[in-house]
């Protein structure tokens, strides 16, 4: 495969990912800094991608620390690991917030099922809890709730480092996009 090739390939995985939740790069790291510079990465679930427009979707609460940080700091890098293909992909660029009421968080509201729609309506994320007794039926929450703290995040891709780990040979390639997403560099590196 030429260079060209490795990208599109790299993007058809991560369209594949966002409908796929048995999909490698379904789970991705999202890193981002805190108010102290400290690095801070968490686990979220790739939503939506867009291969032409060099785009992932992610969503959050709006009360969680990753929203704050990401309103101060909205530079980001996103890395996924798919242990099946031996991939490892780490984008850096700019995530965009949609809070509650924008058009894009009432759209992906909509399209999220009733039991994903809960886990918003709990309290706020990192907030000490009590765990229910084991048996016992949890308080029904109601899943309105979550709209009101719910949000989209859109990261925008500026660079692409695309690793394939291989017994053999392992190998490395960087891509860079414009800001339409348009490929404008890339080039083989030493893994």
């Amino acid at each position: 495969m030429d260079l060209t090739e490795i990208d599109a390939s790299a993007w058809a995985e991560l369209e594949t990912a966002a409908g796929n939740p048995q999909s490698g790069f379904r789970y991705v790291n999202l890193c981002s800094v805190d108010a102290e510079a400290r690095p801070q990465a968490r686990m979220v679930v790739l939503r939506a991608a867009d291969g032409s427009a060099r785009s992932l979707e992610f969503h959050t609460d709006t009360r969680s620390s990753k929203w704050l940080e990401l309103s101060a700091n909205p530079e980001v890098t996103v890395l996924g690991f798919c242990p099946q293909a031996r991939l490892q992909l780490r984008l850096q660029g700019r995530v965009e917030r949609h809070g509650p009421g924008s058009e894009a968080a009432d759209i992906a509201w909509d399209r999220l099922p009733s039991r994903t729609r809960t886990t918003y309506a709990g309290g706020p994320p990192g907030d000490e809890c009590a765990f229910e007794v084991i048996g016992e039926l949890a308080e029904p929450v109601d899943e309105a709730d979550g709209k009101a703290r719910f949000g989209v995040l859109s990261f925008r891709a500026r660079t692409l480092d695309w690793f394939q780990l291989s017994q053999l040979d392992n190998r490395r390639a960087l891509f860079a996009y414009d800001e339409t997403g348009a490929l404008c560099s890339c080039r083989w590196v030493n893994p």
